[in-house]
């Protein structure tokens, strides 16, 4: 393994900046935390390229837009495995979303991996290399970092190129190319990084078995919970847990101290004014017909995933199948992962025939 070049001084970052403008792709990792805070806080960035590896240490770093013109550059995939919270972690350092992405662990489920497939299986299955995992729960925050650290940190880009290159092939021999370009353009969609607070509610599960008013509630305290965990940069679950926000909304005492218990009744007084929501809304469990169709759409799905050789769930998640049993939304279907892109001709067109 080449020895990883240490950046942590503004001065270097130009001349970074001008090796990276060069190159085909480029390798991208991050570590951060995110256990006690809302925000991840990013610490060290690895980067890849032309057989030389960088770490730059984003604690000490003033600012990463040198760097910008060589992360966004249309020349450059920028080669990420499970790319989501690496986009996101720079994003918010930068303001900016890398691009064009390739991520490894799409691309993996494409060609008939697991669909969730982790970066030291998919090495050892493409490559036959074994990537030692002892630093799996480093505090990527203190300073300095170990030998093991700095191996551990340059080890996650070493192979991003060569894995690359044996899925690119593998799925230019399939005709599957484009499938992860779609799926990966997804990702360079900032407001995945930016999500509006005041559609926070939509992390809640069960709201549906909610009375009208109780869900209207519900809704409240969950936007109200978004807001001041990103205000104080807390963990959501260290406001209110989701249990606690139903309990709350079907008239429990708020478990929070006197100042937060006032504020979140002024966004509570706030919900029983809306007229939104007031209304019942249609029962989230199937009746035993709607259990009849997600069944068959199920075996449609996986009788053309094994056609496919890939997971059901890369052509369909078990979610939209029952969205489509219930009577999903015109809108609702629009944006259904199955009925859009390349997904449509592989599945979504079936999918819709069999509900005809």
């Amino acid at each position: 393994m080449p020895d990883a070049i240490w950046i942590d001084r503004d001065d270097e970052l130009p001349e970074l900046a001008r090796a990276l403008q060069t190159q085909a792709w480029i390798g991208v990792d991050t570590e951060f935390l995110r256990e006690r805070t809302f925000f991840p806080k990013l610490c060290l960035l690895q980067l890849a390229a032309g057989g030389r590896i960088w770490c730059v240490d984003t604690l000490r770093i003033g600012s990463l837009d040198p760097l910008i013109p060589a992360l966004t550059a249309a020349v450059a995939r920028k080669v990420i495995h499970a790319a989501r919270q690496d986009l996101e972690a720079v994003y918010l350092s930068a303001k900016r979303v890398m691009t064009p992405v390739f991520d490894t662990q799409i691309a993996a489920g494409c060609i008939g991996l697991k669909p969730q497939i982790g970066y030291a299986e998919l090495v050892k299955t493409l490559l036959d290399v074994t990537v030692p995992k002892g630093q799996t729960r480093t505090d990527w925050s203190k300073r300095p970092l170990t030998r093991e650290q700095l191996e551990y940190a340059a080890d996650d880009v070493l192979y991003l190129g060569d894995v690359a290159s044996h899925l690119l092939l593998r799925l230019r021999e399939l005709g599957r190319e484009h499938w992860v370009s779609e799926d990966c353009l997804a990702l360079e969609d900032k407001r995945l990084y930016e999500p509006d607070p005041a559609q926070a509610w939509g992390r809640l599960r069960g709201l549906a078995q909610l009375a009208p008013p109780s869900r209207a509630r519900a809704k409240a305290i969950a936007v109200w919970r978004e807001k001041l965990a990103r205000t104080r940069d807390l963990p959501r679950a260290w406001i209110l847990t989701d249990a606690a926000i139903f309990s709350v909304a079907q008239g429990a005492v708020p478990p929070l101290n006197d100042s937060l218990a006032a504020n979140l009744q002024g966004a509570l007084e706030e919900a029983a004014n809306d007229a939104t929501d007031q209304e019942p809304i249609q029962d989230a469990r199937p009746t035993p017909e709607q259990k009849a169709v997600i069944e068959r759409l199920g075996k449609i799905v996986d009788a053309r995933a094994a056609e496919l050789k890939v997971s059901a769930e890369i052509l369909a998640p078990r979610g939209e199948l029952k969205a489509l049993a219930l009577g999903a939304s015109v809108r609702t279907l629009r944006e259904s992962h199955a009925l859009t892109g390349w997904r449509r001709e592989e599945i979504g067109t079936r999918l819709l025939d069999a509900i005809a």
